[in-house]
């Protein structure tokens, strides 16, 4: 198996401004629940957006859910 190349994958993908912004998003609703007291530093929550879209942090779209559910299930559909 070859090593993974981290450097190059970070030039390549994550810097990227699309993927930036995404994760900026991200960021802002995991702030933005943390404010409220429904998520916390180490409890192993995700949070999860209804539709998907990263940029829409309206609190009806935002839903606290476990690790294992957000980045399983919910990603199939």
């Amino acid at each position: 198996m070859a090593t993974r190349n981290y450097k190059k994958e970070y030039s390549e993908y994550h810097s990227t401004s699309k993927q930036k912004k995404r994760r900026a998003g991200r960021n802002t609703a995991r702030r933005k629940l943390a404010r409220t007291g429904e998520v916390k530093k180490g409890d192993k929550k995700d949070v999860h957006h209804k539709d998907k879209n990263t940029k829409n942090n309206k609190r009806c779209n935002l839903k606290v859910v476990s690790r294992k559910k957000n980045r399983g299930t919910l990603r199939v559909s």
